[in-house]
């Protein structure tokens, strides 16, 4: 049975490989006559651990939103000391299942370690106008842009994005108590993206 799960999904296969592991470190342990409280603990810890970073990677996360890029859509004071954080759902990843005026993070084309929060202007196929004239966005891409254009580096600085560099797509904000929400499409009347 582990055979055919090992080579079905490379991070089930990864979670697989270490159960296994705990399960034969378990039974060393319990045949030696040795098991104590510690290791209890360590074990409760370490399951709690595996299963929240399986569930972070593949399903939803948090994530801090920082800059002014968004505002007023997130941090909308200049002069706040604390950042906003989001929740990240990764579902629409499944087929890569996005819309107009969806907000998502993904890596910014530039520079694959930062990550960036826009909204989704333009999908596949649509027609963007920018300072260049009116341009098709290609297949497999996306055009993004941030709320504040005055403060935003955006597709209008870099170009549709592939679909690929998709994180998530963000849908409420969890943190400060005081701005939890849910965060809505904005969608202009021409059809675009707010």
């Amino acid at each position: 049975m582990f055979s055919t799960l090992l080579f079905m999904d490379p991070v089930l296969n990864f979670t697989v490989f270490q159960v296994c592991i705990y399960l034969e470190l378990d039974l060393v342990i319990t045949d030696m006559g040795t098991q104590n409280i510690i290791w209890n603990v360590c074990k409760k810890y370490l399951t709690i651990g595996l299963v929240g970073i399986t569930l972070t990677d593949r399903y939803a996360g948090v994530c801090p939103i920082r800059g002014s890029s968004m505002s007023p859509t997130f941090n909308p004071s200049l002069g706040s000391f604390t950042d906003d954080y989001v929740f990240l759902e990764k579902f629409c990843l499944d087929k890569y299942k996005f819309s107009h005026g969806d907000v998502v993070i993904f890596s910014s084309p530039t520079n694959y370690k930062e990550r960036c929060v826009k909204r989704i202007v333009a999908m596949e196929g649509d027609y963007i106008s920018n300072v260049n004239g009116a341009s098709k966005v290609p297949e497999g891409h996306c055009w993004v842009e941030g709320d504040n254009s005055a403060s935003s580096f955006d597709s209008r600085s870099f170009g549709p994005i592939p679909i690929g560099l998709i994180h998530g797509r963000v849908t409420h904000v969890i943190w400060p108590p005081q701005r939890m929400r849910k965060v809505d499409r904005r969608i202009r009347q021409d059809g675009l993206a707010f």
